[in-house]
C-alpha cells in the first residue's frame, strides 16, 4: 500500500486512536485480515467471525510488526477504533485508488470471473503494473483488500465482484468506482437467493450502471452472446463494447474448435486486426473469458498480436480450477473443485468429454466425480437431475456422485437418461470417492473433480496426486 501516517488514516475512516504514540509513524505495509501475514509497517485489520474473533490476535499482529490495529473496541494495542471495521477498510480503499489515480476494471458475472480476472491480469502485466485479486476476493472485505495493494507504480488494478443480493455490485462500485465495467454472463449461479435470472441480471447490470460516461472514458465490456448482459447496452451512459461470437462483437473469435487435448483455438479478431490462439487452458468455455479479456486489453492499447499471444501463453492463477495433472502412471486428474454452478459444471464436463478423446484411443475412460451445486433455491433437483443426464449424453464413462441428497439427484439424473450397472454411483463422502477411485483407476483415465465450495471435494483430488494421502481423507 502507499505510505500513510496513523493520522491521516484516523481522518480517513472516522475513527479514535488508542494507544498511540506518534500518530505521524507510517503504514508501509500491506492490510492484512490475518495476523499471520503481518509484514513490517501492516495495517491490521481485526473481524469478529463466527469461529474467530480477529480482536483476540491484535497484539500478536503488533509484536510481528504492525503498525497498528483497526479495530472496533480498544485491544490493547495501538488501535484505531472505529464502528465499521467493514465500511472503515472500504473507505480506506476508496481514498487510497483515488490519490493514486489509477485505472480500475471490474468485472462480474455469473461464472467465469477468477478465470477471466486471471487472464486479464496476465494480459495488462505486459503492459505495466498491475494489481489483481488473489483467488476470488469479490466481496466488502476482499475487494478493499485487493485495492489497498495498490502502489505508487500501479497502472492498472483488476478487481472481481461477486454479488448475492442486489445492491451489492453498487456497494462494491462504490468504494473502488471502475473505468471500465466487464459483465462476463448471466446465470443461475445463486439463483436460490436472487429468484430468478431477470434479478440476477439486474444485480449484475449494476456494474455498469456506476461506469461515468462514455466522455469521461467510461467502458461497459458486454457479452454479445448473452442477451440479457447485451441489453445492459441500455443502463449505461458509458461507451459499450461487445465480445463474443456473435457477428456485431467488436472482439470476436472465429473457427474455435478444440484441439486433441481439448485446448481451445480461434482466430481473434479486434478493431485493429486478428491473430490466432491456441490456449493452454481447457475447455471451449474458455473462449469466452479469452475474448472478455482481450476486450480489457485492446480497449488499454495493446494490439491483437500482443493479446494473441498472451493468451496462447496465459495458465491458471488461482487453485483448485480446472488443474490438470498427469500423474507418472498416466491417470489426469482436474482439479475444479473451487466452486460450481450449473454453467460451470456443464462446462467443465464438456472439457473433460473434449480430453476424454484423445485418453479413449489409448483404453483411457473419463471419471466425473462431482457433488452438489449450493444455493440453487427450488430449481435445485432439476438442476442436479440435468447435469447427471449432461454426463451421460457427453459419454462420460463413469460417474461418481458424492455426497446426500444433492447427490442422489445427481445419480438419479443419469440413471434415468440410461446410465445404469456401474456407469454411475452414489457414494456417501469424498473418502469413499477416494478409495473406489483408487480401487479402479487405470493409465490413460481421465478424472475432473468438481462441486461447491463448501462440499470441499478438493481433497478428493489432492488425495489422488499424493502419494502420502494413502490413508483417510482429512480437512473439511
Amino acid at each position: 500500500m502507499i505510505a500513510l501516517s496513523l493520522a491521516e488514516i484516523v481522518e480517513i475512516v472516522g475513527g479514535q486512536s488508542y494507544d498511540i504514540p506518534d500518530l505521524t509513524l507510517q503504514v508501509t505495509g500491506p492490510v492484512v485480515i490475518d495476523s499471520r501475514e503481518v509484514q513490517p509497517g501492516s495495517l491490521f485489520a481485526a473481524f469478529a467471525g463466527e469461529r474467530v474473533d480477529g480482536h483476540d490476535y491484535a497484539r500478536r499482529a503488533v509484536d510481528a510488526g504492525a503498525t497498528a490495529v483497526l479495530a472496533a473496541r480498544p485491544v490493547g494495542v495501538p488501535a484505531i477504533v472505529v464502528d465499521d471495521v467493514v465500511g472503515a477498510l472500504g473507505a480506506l480503499a476508496r481514498a487510497v485508488v483515488e490519490r493514486l489515480g489509477t485505472t480500475a476494471v471490474a468485472l462480474t458475472g455469473s461464472a467465469g470471473k477468477t478465470s477471466t480476472k486471471d487472464l486479464i491480469a496476465q494480459l495488462l502485466e505486459r503492459k505495466g503494473p498491475t494489481v489483481w485479486p488473489a483467488g476470488n476476493l469479490n466481496n466488502e472485505i476482499g475487494l478493499p483488500l485487493t485495492a489497498l495493494r495498490a502502489a505508487e507504480d500501479t497502472q492498472h488494478l483488476v478487481l472481481e465482484m461477486g454479488a448475492r443480493y442486489i445492491g451489492d455490485i453498487r456497494y462494491l462500485t462504490g468504494l473502488v468506482p471502475p473505468r471500465i465495467g466487464l459483465v462476463l454472463n448471466v446465470g443461475t449461479a445463486h439463483i436460490g437467493e436472487f429468484g430468478g435470472r431477470e434479478q440476477i441480471a439486474e444485480a449484475k447490470g449494476e456494474m455498469v450502471e456506476a461506469l461515468p460516461p462514455s466522455h469521461e472514458g467510461g467502458v461497459a465490456v458486454l457479452n454479445a452472446d448473452d442477451q440479457l448482459v447485451r441489453a445492459m447496452a441500455t443502463r449505461t451512459k458509458a461507451r459499450v463494447l461487445l465480445f463474443g461470437e456473435a457477428e456485431d462483437a467488436d472482439v470476436r473469435a472465429e473457427n474455435v474448435r478444440l484441439t486433441e487435448n481439448g485446448q481451445p483455438t480461434f482466430s481473434l479478431h479486434t478493431p485493429t486486426g486478428c491473430s490466432d490462439v491456441t490456449m493452454r487452458l481447457y475447455g471451449e468455455h474458455h473462449v469466452s473469458n479469452a475474448l472478455a479479456a482481450a476486450a480489457v486489453a485492446h480497449e488499454l492499447g495493446m494490439s491483437v498480436d500482443e493479446i494473441a499471444t498472451a493468451l496462447s501463453e496465459a495458465g491458471t492463477l488461482s487453485r483448485w480450477r480446472m488443474e490438470v495433472t498427469e500423474r507418472p502412471d498416466g491417470v489426469t486428474v482436474v482439479n475444479d473443485a473451487y466452486n460450481a454452478n450449473p454453467e460451470s459444471m456443464r462446462a467443465a464436463l464438456r472439457a473433460l468429454a473434449a480430453m476424454g478423446r484423445a485418453s479413449q484411443t489409448k483404453g483411457g475412460r473419463t471419471w466425473a466425480v462431482l457433488g452438489q451445486m449450493a444455493e440453487l433455491g427450488d430449481d435445485s433437483l432439476a438442476e442436479h437431475d440435468a447435469v447427471g443426464r449432461l454426463a451421460v449424453r457427453l459419454n462420460v464413462s463413469k460417474l461418481v456422485a458424492v455426497g446426500g441428497r444433492e447427490a442422489s439427484w445427481l445419480q438419479l439424473g443419469a440413471y434415468n437418461e440410461g446410465s445404469w450397472g456401474e456407469e454411475s454411483v452414489h457414494v456417501s463422502d469424498a473418502q469413499a470417492a477416494v478409495d473406489l477411485l483408487r480401487s479402479e483407476l487405470r493409465p490413460g483415465d481421465v478424472v475432473l473433480v468438481k462441486a461447491s465450495r463448501s462440499v470441499g471435494l478438493e481433497r478428493v483430488a489432492q488425495a489422488l496426486l499424493d502419494p502420502r494421502t494413502e490413508g483417510e481423507v482429512t480437512g473439511r
